[in-house]
């Protein structure tokens, strides 16, 4: 497992203590948030990552021995804020992007491997998490649920490295083949049934996690919109284009076109990954609005191209809340404000409210369990700095006495909780308090 520099652990704390000096909260909640971020960072390193014989960084999610292309990505987002913040020394830094680099090329080899799964093994061993049936055998994949954040995070995340840093060491020939896996399989599957092979089975499970129609999904017709089999919940769609996902979709393409161009000098992939992400925006425009309840336009979360459409917003990420923090839309747009209002009210199925927590929960969990990656997205999308601590505070307060954040807690007792180690959720939490902090995601932050 990988070890972060005791320098620049203590550089963290220091710049922590100094960013939320402001804020308004007293010293020891200030103290103990700058503790847990250490703390989680720590953990993150120590018991998921993993850097390989070959240089590339395997990161597991947590109590599952599986890497997430999604949940890696987002398990080490805070180290490039501590990077772009200029946090810790050079050769500390230098250390991060290393870790960050090798996480990009293995994301390059899983995609080049099968574009379709959504979870890899360390090796070819054919570990799984239950048993499905899909059209191809894969002993790499864990799990082969199709989502589109797996092809949006790691190009997301290679254009932010190198805004940040410079740096190419993971653009190698691998990160062209798996490139062009991309945009094949993007424009494979904006027209589902009738250019795609893909379709997955499983038998004796509860409908989310299986597709129905055979494995094909419900039935969609074409409009622009990305495909996609699963949510990043990694529950099924209900209808089969997923709109936070496609606006995720949409940026990363458009964030991989100028890597194409400017790094890999290959301008024809470039076009066609501009040609995807403006076709899927002009699609989002025209199809995914839908009237809120005070007659305004908000953003579906789902739709299928035949008239239906369902509002709801889940915990995971890419989700309607988080779009900001994304970088696909403003936090100051109307039609966002009115999605975020949404949201946040019982018109959500999934918002829940009790005694000690309000917020976003998820069809993963049971009823009545909000998400800790909710409330940190709920905080990263608003400018109100003593909403920011509120949350971090009330993420605190709700950790079961665990000192970790978990998948969901219980909205009257914190104590009930699912995943007591769920690495994703202690980065947001990290995240968080490095926004309130003042450092920034990424060098287009502030812009």
């Amino acid at each position: 497992m990988a070890q972060l520099p005791s320098t620049l652990l203590d550089a963290v704390h220091e710049r922590l203590l100094a960013g939320l000096s402001d804020v308004g909260g007293d010293p020891a909640t200030i103290d103990e948030i700058a503790g847990r971020v250490i703390s989680y960072l720590r953990n993150t390193a120590e018991t998921t990552v993993n850097v390989e014989d070959d240089g590339t960084t395997f990161v597991i999610t947590g109590d599952i021995p599986a890497m997430w292309l999604r949940d890696s990505a987002a398990q080490l987002t805070p180290l490039l804020r501590l990077v772009v913040g200029g946090v810790g020394s050079d050769e500390d830094r230098a250390e991060l992007v290393s870790l960050l680099s090798g996480l990009l090329r293995r994301h390059w080899q899983y995609i080049e491997i099968d574009p379709y799964a959504n979870a890899f093994n360390r090796g070819p061993d054919s570990s799984h998490w239950d048993q499905d049936e899909t059209e191809r055998q894969n002993p790499w994949a864990w799990e082969r649920k199709f989502e589109l954040d797996s092809l949006s995070y790691g190009p997301d995340l290679a254009w932010r490295v190198w805004t940040a840093t410079g740096d190419t060491s993971w653009a190698g020939e691998q990160f062209l083949i798996a490139a062009r896996t991309i945009l094949a399989t993007v424009a494979t599957e904006q027209r589902h049934e009738e250019r795609s092979e893909y379709f997955f089975r499983r038998s004796g499970v509860p409908a989310q996690d299986t597709l129905d129609r055979e494995g094909r999904g419900s039935l969609t017709t074409p409009n622009g919109l990305v495909w996609a089999g699963f949510r990043p919940s990694d529950d099924a769609c209900e209808l089969g284009y997923n709109i936070p996902g496609n606006h995720f979709l949409a940026l990363s393409l458009e964030r991989l076109a100028v890597l194409l161009e400017e790094v890999a000098d290959a301008p024809t992939e470039a076009a066609e990954a501009r040609r995807l992400s403006e076709e899927i925006r002009g699609a989002l425009a025209e199809h995914g609005l839908i009237d809120g309840p005070e007659g305004q336009k908000i953003w579906a979360y789902e739709i299928d191209g035949r008239g239906e459409h369902r509002f709801l917003d889940d915990a995971n990420v890419p989700s309607l809340l988080a779009l900001p923090y994304l970088g696909c839309v403003d936090a100051e747009d109307p039609v966002y404000l009115a999605t975020r209002e949404a949201v946040l009210s019982r018109r959500n199925p999934y918002y829940y409210a009790g005694l000690y927590l309000e917020g976003v929960g998820s069809p993963h969990t049971p009823k009545d369990h909000v998400w800790p990656i909710a409330k940190a997205v709920e905080g990263l999308t608003t400018s109100d700095r003593a909403e920011k601590l509120r949350l971090l505070q009330q993420m605190i307060a709700t950790d079961g006495d665990t000192g970790m954040m978990h998948e969901g807690v219980h909205v009257d007792e914190p104590t009930t909780f699912t995943r007591e180690w769920f690495s994703w959720s202690n980065s947001m939490f990290c995240e968080l308090a490095l926004d309130l902090a003042g450092v920034d995601r990424d060098l287009h932050a502030r812009a």
